[in-house]
């Protein structure tokens, strides 16, 4: 891997024209604030143009030196700490634009002052000057951007202020704050602190603590909430903050300790939050949640103990949703990163949803300071500003993307080596921050090193001839200078990146891999950059991006690496297509290169998923060549795919005939057979699909599923094979079919699809071989949600051919006797729907195996008669079929009173047979209590003109009343009117069985 690349990321550089040397300096939206060291006590105000230039906006006094000071782009006002006389201030400037326009006037109030309407238009052309006062001494400030509330350190607590915008007027808006919340930390005092979107990180000179304000809502809170560690007293005898040390002459120096997420409660600091706004019907207090905690020790140093050891550069870097780029007022917070640094090491750490360390920047010499921005770490030592690389955008990308690190997409992995892109020499560096594209370094030179200056060997970025800095006092000429350094343009830095890395593209694998990714990650971090880009800046970005993933691609294709199946994703994310990819990849007129993993991966992938791109005749055959040479046993899936439609079928059947001697296959023999049927040779077609049974083949199918379906546009579409098959072998077909759904290779709904598509019916009917794929996948299948569905779909068109009289539209593979046979959901056709179906019209025997489908359906018991009903409505008043449907419904339904009342009203003559079958057990009672006197009534009625009545009276149900009841019981069920003659016989038989027995 490379450790320098000694790249460019640094262009020209402007000198800043301050009057006066500078002690601190800060960076607004499009401005620069630099406070002097001189007795005047001021700010300088400059207007950053194109190129770094800068212009003089003007300058405003303070009440004394400038010690801290920061500004917030939300609500664009500068917060200072400032001393006089011995005592701290903190001060926040709003408003401070006006003094570009010419306006002296300045406005000072206290926060929370209450603004008068008799200010309301001169506020808008003055500078309001906020004094904040405190308790303790300020000694750190910091600024949140999402929201621009601002965080105070003092000594044992954090102050926190809430921005808020107070409306005087429709014209007019001013900045206020409201002291919102204490966090009290005892004998603990902060050298820094960074705060983000409710994320509080602070150091001291060796601990750095990081914490997040969980906001919760209730009606009524608690003015002080107390929060420890562990939610409970902790003690804290062994604790450094406990520690009383009594005689100076001893150091103590603890162990070194790395608290990640929950364990970072162990840290035995407690923290008490104190509420201090106004309380109101929905008052939110927040809970502290503990992420990490970390302590170092003064011997953690590559050069040993170090008395000057301590922590410095504290730093939360946040990155935004790209969605919300461009609407900087309704930005996302979608990652946070966390930076700090000893004076040789420095460490980044992400604190989003998981708590980690990414990397550690090792320094080559004493680093005085240093600033984290999406694309780079800028660190400065005494006497170079460095630039190494940073891996936010790597872990902010699997952030926003949970398809990250599959087929689809990849980013280089966070642990990618760190590596230093420049060490820029400059005499004196003391202080730097970062601005837009821009670095911004202050340089105090000793006495000693304004002669090393013009020595040759030292050299540094050339000037512009426009950059001379203007002077009030020619004595103060060796010592101080600001500059403004325009760092180099992302797709510039990246264009001399990748021509870097062509000088290892053949001696160092990694090494060129490593450059590329690198590449990459500055092209992505500069995509998910929150500052807007005009819309030509982000297609160039993108142009580059993609650009960016092809050379990648290239890079896993080509090389033997352990990752090779990263040139797949690499290649999705570049948009090239398969096309393209084999010319970059493959040689013209090289029958014997050679392929590496990574390739190949990628081809198979592509081939054997559906892609709306078709080879040409040259590159199917170049792929055949391709894989007959790296992976044989590929070929058969490779010649089934759709992107191969153009292929050359003899061609193909050479190579497979080649492949078939070595590693033989079902898959081989159908792929052989699809070509040869390409081909017109019906014999070599014919002779492959008789080397094996018809289950073997269905297997075949399942191995191999676009031998019979392929998907373009999403739709399913049949190929020329299963077009032959329909014709030729539909049992095949179905049986295939059935495989593949029993295999969850295709579910109910493409199937459908595709047998409708296979015949050219329209998407409202129905063909026949779809029919007999729901009746021979009933025979297999044992999900009950399929199943359910299946008896349902096979109802209702069973129902639809026999109500519209339509006949099927090719011969069905199964007729109802088989069905009965092989299919437990079938059931035997019961002896009284037999009997009247044989009384019923000539017309039913048109459509007898529908019906006889329909009826075996309702003799099992599998359909749910209560969701059939609907569908059987159509038929309820269709002759013979319909009384059957109807009784049938009736008896599953338990319903037989009934049922004998619609067979004794549309066929009396089955009534008995309907009796016999169905009235057993529980049912046994209706023989007397139903069908006995409805068959006395109906034979009073019609007198001897009814047979059959009588003679079912007679021989069947007079005969099972004898043998049921008591003596008395069966007189009391005959009619008064009969003829004892006709019922005597049977009161005999049932009094000898009452002496026998």
């Amino acid at each position: 891997m490379v450790q320098l690349y000694n790249l460019h990321p640094f262009g020209s550089q402007r000198v800043v024209p301050c009057k006066q040397e500078p002690a601190h300096f800060c960076c607004g939206r499009d401005v620069l604030f630099v406070a002097s060291t001189a007795a005047s006590c001021g700010v300088e105000v400059f207007a950053v143009r194109d190129q770094g230039r800068c212009d003089p906006l003007g300058s405003f006094a303070t009440l004394g030196p400038v010690q801290r000071m920061t500004h917030s782009q939300t609500g664009d006002y500068l917060v200072t700490i400032e001393g006089k006389s011995k005592a701290t201030f903190l001060r926040v400037y709003t408003n401070w634009r006006c003094m570009s326009a010419g306006s002296a006037r300045v406005c000072v109030r206290m926060v929370g002052h209450k603004m008068e309407e008799s200010y309301s238009e001169t506020l808008k052309e003055q500078m309001s000057v906020v004094e904040m006062p405190l308790s303790d001494p300020p000694l750190c400030i910091a600024c949140c951007p999402v929201n621009g509330d601002l965080l105070v350190g003092c000594k044992d607590k954090l102050v926190m202020f809430c921005l808020k915008y107070l409306v005087i007027n429709q014209d007019l808006t001013v900045l206020d704050f409201e002291r919102s919340l204490i966090l009290h930390i005892d004998n603990f005092i902060p050298a820094e602190v960074a705060f983000c979107d409710r994320h509080i990180a602070i150091t001291t000179e060796l601990d750095v603590l990081i914490l997040k304000l969980v906001q919760q809502s209730t009606a009524r809170t608690e003015q002080c909430h107390r929060v420890s560690a562990a939610e409970q007293p902790v003690d804290r005898g062994s604790s450094a903050h406990s520690l009383q040390l009594d005689l100076d002459e001893f150091i103590i120096c603890h162990k070194p300790v790395e608290l990640l997420g929950e364990e970072s409660k162990l840290c035995e600091i407690p923290i008490t939050l104190e509420s201090t706004a106004l309380p109101t019907e929905d008052t939110k207090h927040f809970q502290v949640q503990y992420l990490l905690f970390r302590r170092f020790t003064p011997d953690q140093s590559p050069f040993g103990f170090c008395e000057e050891t301590k922590l410095h550069s504290l730093q939360l870097l946040p990155v935004y949703q790209t969605a919300h780029k461009e609407t900087q007022n309704k930005r996302e917070l979608l990652s946070l990163f966390c930076f700090f640094s000893l004076p040789h090491v420095g460490y980044l750490y992400s604190v989003g949803k998981v708590v980690e360390m990414i990397s550690t920047y090792q320094y080559s010499e004493k680093s005085e300071q240093a600033v984290l921005t999406p694309q780079f770490l800028h660190v400065i030592t005494s006497a170079s500003l460095q630039c190494f690389t940073v891996r936010c955008s790597a872990a902010a990308a699997r952030e926003e993307d949970p398809y990250m690190d599959t087929t689809l997409k990849a980013c280089p992995p966070v642990s990618l080596g760190v590596c230093t892109l420049r060490m820029q020499l400059f005499i004196g560096p003391r202080a730097v921050r970062r601005f837009q594209s821009h670095i911004l370094l202050l340089t105090k030179a000793h006495t000693e090193d304004i002669t090393e200056r013009r020595k040759p060997t030292r050299r540094m970025l050339s000037r512009k001839a426009d950059s001379i800095k203007s002077r009030t006092n020619s004595e103060s000429e060796p010592g101080w200078n600001l500059y403004i350094i325009n760092t180099v343009s992302t797709i510039q830095l990246y264009r001399e990146m990748v021509d870097y890395s062509r000088t290892y593209e053949n001696a160092k694998t990694e090494s060129c891999i490593h450059l590329l990714s690198e590449a990459h990650l500055l092209l992505r971090a500069a995509i998910m950059d929150p500052h807007s880009l005009n819309p030509d800046e982000e297609e160039e970005l993108l142009r580059a991006f993609r650009e960016s993933c092809a050379f990648l691609g290239d890079c896993y294709s080509r090389f033997d690496t352990k990752d090779y199946h990263l040139a797949l994703p690499y290649y999705r994310m570049s948009g090239l297509s398969m096309t393209e990819v084999l010319k970059r990849l493959v040689s013209e007129g090289d029958e014997m290169q050679m392929y590496e993993k990574g390739f190949i991966f990628y081809l198979t992938h592509s081939l054997n998923e559906d892609l709306n791109e078709e080879l040409s005749k040259e590159s199917a055959n170049k792929v055949l060549q391709i894989f007959c040479l790296a992976d044989p046993g590929q070929l058969p899936h490779v010649l089934c795919s759709p992107c191969m439609t153009n292929v050359c079928p003899l061609t193909a059947l050479k190579y497979l005939q080649k492949v078939e001697k070595t590693m033989p296959s079902v898959v081989l023999t159908l792929t052989k057979a699809l070509m040869a049927l390409k081909t017109g040779d019906l014999m070599i077609y014919e002779r492959e699909m008789d080397s094996c049974g018809e289950t073997i083949l269905a297997c075949g199918f399942v191995g191999q599923p676009k031998l019979l379906r392929q998907h373009k546009e999403g739709i399913v579409t049949p190929t020329e094979f299963a077009v032959h098959l329909k014709e030729t072998q539909p049992g095949l077909l179905v049986a295939a079919i059935v495989a593949l759904h029993e295999n969850s290779k295709m579910d109910l709904e493409e199937a459908g699809t595709f047998f409708k598509m296979l015949c050219s019916h329209s998407e409202n009917t129905t063909p026949q071989l779809l029919v007999d794929f729901w009746e021979a996948l009933l025979v297999v299948c044992s999900r009950e949600e399929i199943l359910e569905e299946l008896l349902l779909r096979v109802t209702s068109h069973y129902v639809w051919r026999i109500s519209k009289q339509q006949l099927p539209d090719t011969r069905p593979l199964k007729t109802a006797k088989d069905l009965i046979n092989s299919c437990n959901h079938f059931g035997l056709i019961f002896p009284w729907v037999t009997y009247i179906m044989s009384t019923g019209s000539p017309s039913d025997n048109d459509y007898c195996e529908d019906v006889s489908k329909l009826q075996s359906l309702l003799c099992g018991e599998s359909l749910a008669i209560s969701s059939a009903l609907p569908v059987l409505e159509p038929l309820a008043a269709a002759g013979s079929t319909g009384l059957t449907l109807r009784v049938l419904c009736s008896t599953r339904l338990g319903r037989q009173e009934e049922a004998l009342e619609q067979l004794l009203e549309g066929c009396p003559a089955a009534a008995v047979l309907y009796a016999q079958h169905q009235l057993a057990g529980d049912h046994r009672a209706l023989w007397w209590n139903k069908l006995l006197p409805e068959l006395c009534k109906r034979t009073r009625l019609t007198g001897n003109d009814c047979p059959v009545l009588i003679s079912s009276l007679k021989a069947e149900t007079l005969s099972v009343v004898a043998m049921e009841l008591e003596l008395k019981d069966l007189l009391s069920l005959l009619p008064e009117d009969g003829t004892a003659a006709f019922f005597l016989p049977h009161l005999l038989h049932c009094s000898q069985r009452k002496l026998l027995t």
